[in-house]
C-alpha cells in the first residue's frame, strides 16, 4: 500500500498537454502502469482530444467546472462530478470557466 500526498509531489508544468491550448500543471504518482495524479488547468486552457487505447481514465472534479467532449459529444463537469473515459474511446478537457479548474485524474492500465 501507497498513501499519495499530492502536496509533497513536485507540481510540473506541461505545455499543449496531449496538442491542448496552454498548459496543465500536474502532480503525479506513477507505478509504471497506472498514473494517479492532481492537474489544475488554467481558464482558456484545455487538454487536447486523445484516445485511450491501453487504460482507462477516471477524472474527479475538486475545484470550478470545465466542459469534456467524449466521443464528440459535449458534458458538463463541475465539482463533485466525476467523468469516466473507458479504453478505446476519446476525450478532451476544457476549462471554459472563469476559475481555475482542479481534478483527479487515475490513468488505469488494462
Amino acid at each position: 500500500m501507497v498513501m499519495i500526498d499530492f502536496d509533497s509531489i513536485e507540481e510540473k508544468i506541461l505545455p499543449h498537454f496531449k496538442d491542448g491550448r496552454g498548459e496543465m500543471r500536474s502532480a503525479a504518482y506513477i507505478d509504471g502502469a497506472n498514473r494517479l495524479m492532481r492537474n489544475t488547468l488554467a481558464p482558456g486552457h484545455s487538454i487536447g482530444l486523445h484516445k485511450h487505447e491501453a487504460n482507462a481514465e477516471i477524472i474527479y472534479v475538486l475545484q470550478e467546472a470545465a466542459k469534456t467532449i467524449i466521443d464528440g459529444k459535449e458534458e458538463r463537469l463541475a465539482t463533485g462530478l466525476v467523468h469516466y473515459c473507458p479504453n478505446g474511446h476519446t476525450h478532451s478537457i476544457i476549462n471554459d470557466g472563469g476559475c481555475d479548474l482542479v481534478f483527479l485524474a487515475f490513468v488505469i492500465a488494462r
